[in-house]
């Protein structure tokens, strides 16, 4: 029903660099604080890439951070909407699905690329549920390089606040084998 979507707070369309094929979610300071403690732990796997994550789900989890796996090392596009709730999943045009949670404290939601550059947009400090949607996409943004190989996605992100950090669930899982 029309009447029952949810406000959309804020929309933003970015190019971002997937130096080593991601990109990332994060609380810079509340993750920067994380990482000074747990960093040197024997168990630590960077970014959360786990084998379940690269071939799985796709993303990298880490408190306060969502790695975002991309097909290509390259220039991708991200559409990131902020909703007042929970948004219908569209699985019907996606190739991948997935959701996982997030923590905001500071309330500053950083699109970071590996090399540093970062794209900051302001949020309630909250926890919130981010879901992202691997839409294939063409023409490739602006400043793509061509000879790369791997398919072109929009990868959209959609984020709402949610009561605490719940789990990562795949909605619609795409090929294993999926990038390059």
């Amino acid at each position: 029903m029309r009447g029952m979507e949810p406000e959309v707070l804020e929309t933003r369309r970015l190019v971002v660099f997937a130096d080593y094929c991601q990109f990332f979610l994060q609380d810079l300071d509340a993750h920067g604080i994380w990482m000074r403690s747990h960093a040197a732990d024997p168990g630590f796997i960077p970014a959360g890439w786990t084998e379940e994550a690269v071939y799985g789900h796709r993303i990298g989890v880490e408190p306060y951070s969502l790695a975002i796996g991309t097909a290509r090392r390259d220039s991708v596009e991200v559409s990131l909407r902020i909703f007042s709730r929970a948004p219908v999943a569209d699985l019907e045009g996606a190739g991948h699905v997935v959701e996982a949670g997030l923590g905001l404290p500071g309330g500053d939601l950083a699109i970071c690329e590996v090399d540093g550059e970062e794209q900051h947009v302001r949020v309630t400090a909250a926890s919130y549920r981010v879901r992202v949607s691997y839409l294939p996409a063409e023409p490739p943004p602006a400043g793509s390089d061509q000879s790369v190989p791997g398919d072109h996605f929009l990868y959209q992100i959609d984020l709402w606040p949610a009561s605490g950090i719940a789990p990562l669930v795949v909605l619609k899982q795409g090929p294993r084998l999926w990038a390059g």
